[in-house]
């Protein structure tokens, strides 16, 4: 039985990997209806700097394919992120925030957000980085740059460039 009524969590979700999974896999084990946060194309360039493989409605839909392929029939709503947090901050049925190791800090901005606006804090879950097989976290980054599949598997030409070391 969840824990929660309603989870939020989110991300770019550009090039979906094995981190993603384990991030949406704890966010459906903890709550009964999970809202996901997809940064939208702007906020996603702007704030995080990064040239996104996939626009907004590519980015969704292969998320709600993951999400039926992998996890069969969950609740879950997908809000459109322009900001940090999104329905996080306003939605006062959300219990709890899941997020990735690196980006859990940001939990505490949250709840002085949610305070100032009246509502109780979220419970911040923390889901450890999935590594790649070089040991350093899987990431649409590193997906976009060749370095790993989506699995954390290197690629040829990083393997090559280890093996040259």
């Amino acid at each position: 039985m969840a824990r929660f009524r309603v989870v939020a969590t989110g991300g770019s979700f550009d090039e979906i990997h094995a981190g993603h999974i384990a991030l949406l896999a704890k966010a459906f084990e903890v709550g009964d209806t999970v809202i996901i946060g997809v940064t939208n194309d702007e906020f996603g360039a702007a704030h995080k700097g990064k040239k996104l493989n996939h626009d907004f409605d590519r980015r969704v839909e292969n998320l709600k394919r993951v999400i039926a392929g992998e996890f069969g029939d969950v609740k879950f709503q997908i809000a459109k992120l322009d900001s940090e947090f999104g329905p996080a901050v306003t939605t006062g049925d959300v219990g709890a925030l899941v997020a990735s190791a690196e980006t859990h800090a940001k939990g505490s901005k949250l709840n002085e957000i949610r305070k100032r606006s009246g509502l109780a804090p979220a419970e911040i879950i923390a889901v450890e980085m999935v590594k790649a097989e070089d040991g350093l976290p899987i990431s649409s980054t590193r997906i976009r740059a060749g370095e790993i599949d989506r699995d954390g598997r290197l690629l040829r030409a990083k393997q090559d460039r280890l093996n040259n070391l």
